[in-house]
C-alpha cells in the first residue's frame, strides 16, 4: 500500500456539511452550493466527475468554492491520463460498459486541466470535531475504489479502521464516499459514515440526492432537491444515454450489478 497523502484540517466546530459525488451533475452541485454553507464548514469526499454532462463546469465550480476535498477515483484516473474511470466495476457488467462512454466524455472536457484542478488534492483528510477525531477517505483504505456497503460485516469495517489508523493514529470515525448510498454504521465505539452523493439518487425510487451534516449531537442525512429534469436533458444532449439519465428521473439505477444482494430491490 502506497502511503496516502494526508492533510490535517485541525479542529472544526459547529455544523459541517459533508458531501460527495458531484458526478458532473451541475444542477445538483449548484443546488448544494446554493445552501450557502461557507467553504471552511464543508468537506467533499471526491468524484467531482462521472455520469453527468458537465464535468468541466463542476470542476470549476468546486475549485471556485474552495472547500477541503480529497481525490475520488475519477479525479485520480484523470490525473494519471487513464482511459477508464477505475470505479471498481466488474469487467463486462452494465456499469462497466456504460462507464467507458461517460468517462471518455469527462476526459474530453477536462483534458490537461486535471493537473490544475487536482494535482495538490490529498488522498485523505483528518480533523477533530468536539471530542472526536475523524479520517476522510473515498472508498477503502487500501483501494480508493472499494465499495463499502451498509450490509457489510463488522469484521470488514474493523479491518478498514485498523488500516486507516496505521496511517493516521487513533480515530473515532471515518467519513467516506464512493458507493453512492448514505449510511452510518456503528462498530463498537467508532462509526463509519458515508455522506452519500449529490449527483445520483441512492437507488430508492426518488430523484432527490443525499448529503450529510456533522454537528455536536451527531450525524444527520438530508435529501437534496434540484432540477433533475434539466440534468437528465443535458445528459441526453451530450449523448450520455446509457441509463443514468433515466435514473435521475426515476431514482433507480440502471443496473444492480454493483450492489450486494441484501441491497437489491
Amino acid at each position: 500500500m502506497t502511503a496516502p497523502r494526508i492533510r490535517d484540517l485541525g479542529p472544526l466546530s459547529g455544523t459541517i456539511l459533508l458531501f460527495g459525488g458531484a458526478y458532473s451533475n451541475l444542477q445538483a452541485l449548484d443546488a448544494l452550493l446554493g445552501l450557502g454553507v461557507p467553504p471552511e464548514r464543508a468537506i467533499f469526499t471526491g468524484d467531482v466527475v462521472a455520469y453527468g454532462a458537465d464535468a468541466l463546469a463542476c470542476a470549476e465550480r468546486l475549485a471556485d468554492y474552495g472547500c477541503p476535498a480529497i481525490l475520488g477515483n475519477c479525479e485520480a484516473q484523470l490525473l494519471a491520463g487513464a482511459s477508464e474511470c477505475g470505479c471498481g466495476f466488474e469487467s463486462g457488467t452494465a456499469c462497466d460498459i456504460a462507464a467507458k462512454t461517460w468517462f471518455e466524455h469527462a476526459s474530453n472536457q477536462i483534458g490537461p486541466r486535471a493537473q490544475r484542478f487536482w494535482a495538490d488534492t490529498p488522498d485523505w483528510l483528518t480533523f477533530t470535531h468536539g471530542a472526536k477525531r475523524y479520517a476522510v477517505i473515498h472508498g477503502g483504505a487500501r483501494d480508493i475504489a472499494r465499495f463499502i456497503w451498509p450490509s457489510d460485516p463488522d469484521e470488514m469495517f474493523e479491518a478498514e479502521f485498523t488500516t486507516i489508523e496505521a496511517q493516521t493514529g487513533p480515530i473515532d470515525g471515518v467519513i467516506a464516499g464512493h458507493c453512492g448510498i448514505a449510511f452510518e454504521r456503528r462498530i463498537g465505539a467508532r462509526h463509519w459514515i458515508n455522506a452519500g452523493v449529490i449527483g445520483m439518487p441512492p437507488h430508492d425510487g426518488r430523484p432527490e440526492a443525499r448529503y450529510a451534516t456533522l454537528a455536536d449531537d451527531g450525524i444527520r442525512f438530508h435529501s437534496l432537491s434540484y432540477d433533475f429534469k434539466a440534468a437528465a436533458r443535458a445528459m441526453e444532449v451530450a449523448g450520455l444515454t446509457q441509463g443514468y439519465e433515466t435514473a435521475l428521473r426515476t431514482g433507480l439505477w440502471p443496473s444492480e450489478d454493483v450492489l450486494p444482494r441484501p441491497l437489491r430491490r
